[in-house]
């Protein structure tokens, strides 16, 4: 009996110490994990210093290009005149009715002088989609797309309603030369459809016109002609490398 008490008394001691032990390890593991990890906290704070350094860097990039640009509207006036030696404009009636009807085409090119009518510039080239045959106001509505070219100095391109009756404004969509970057719109003033045709442009984006195309313009009227030198594009009366 003395052996079996023994045993017992044994049994419970280690039973005892088992479950001090026990005790003791989940609590050292409770408090490591409750540590803070500082490899964890040190990657989020140069996260957080890198996220902030490149916001700060956008916002100057933002800053430096709203700065360069030219919000300024430069007014520029041109005359386009069809001297029926081009064979424009050709009319495509894909819509094979004898009437002006949607869907018919209209590619045209003639030529540019400047607003006073003494120097050639270049030409015009694009294409018009007929929208809508207006019986009333006998014309038509076009949708368009075409350029003015401007020898070296490059060219600008426009889109949108074309009126053979009446003025309207077309949106400038771009350009190349000293044009790239341009925006803004253009009035188109019909003085004899299609033959004589004044546009005044309100450019935005761009550096200054050069001298040479700005010129006090002869008033819009169905009789304004081209000077014989600008015709003949002699020297001095038409721009460098102009467009043919």
């Amino acid at each position: 009996m003395a052996t079996v008490s023994s045993a017992s008394a044994a049994l419970r001691t280690i039973s005892s110490s088992s479950s001090k032990l026990s005790s003791a390890f989940q609590t050292k593991k409770i408090q490591s994990f409750k540590l803070p990890n500082p490899l964890i906290s040190q990657t989020h704070k140069l996260t957080t210093t890198s996220t902030t350094a490149s916001r700060s860097f956008s916002c100057k990039s933002q800053s430096t290009s709203t700065d360069s640009t030219n919000t300024e509207v430069q007014e520029l006036s041109v005359y386009e005149i069809n001297e029926r030696d081009r064979g424009s404009p050709a009319y495509l009636r894909l819509s094979q009715k004898t009437v002006n009807s949607l869907g018919d085409l209209v590619p045209f090119s003639n030529k540019l002088y400047t607003a006073d009518l003494k120097k050639r510039i270049g030409i015009t080239a694009g294409l018009c989609i007929l929208i809508k045959h207006e019986e009333e106001k006998k014309g038509d509505r076009y949708e368009a797309v075409y350029s003015f070219y401007f020898g070296d100095y490059g060219h600008i391109a426009v889109q949108g309603s074309y009126l053979t009756y009446e003025e309207t404004y077309l949106a400038v969509t771009g350009g190349s030369g000293i044009f790239a970057g341009v925006s803004g719109q253009v009035k188109l003033q019909q003085l004899i459809f299609p033959f004589k045709l004044f546009y005044t442009f309100y450019l935005k984006g761009i550096p200054g016109l050069p001298s040479e195309l700005l010129c006090t313009a002869v008033p819009p009227s169905p009789t304004v002609e081209p000077t014989p030198e600008a015709k003949a594009c002699e020297e001095g009366a038409a721009l460098k490398n102009y467009t043919n």
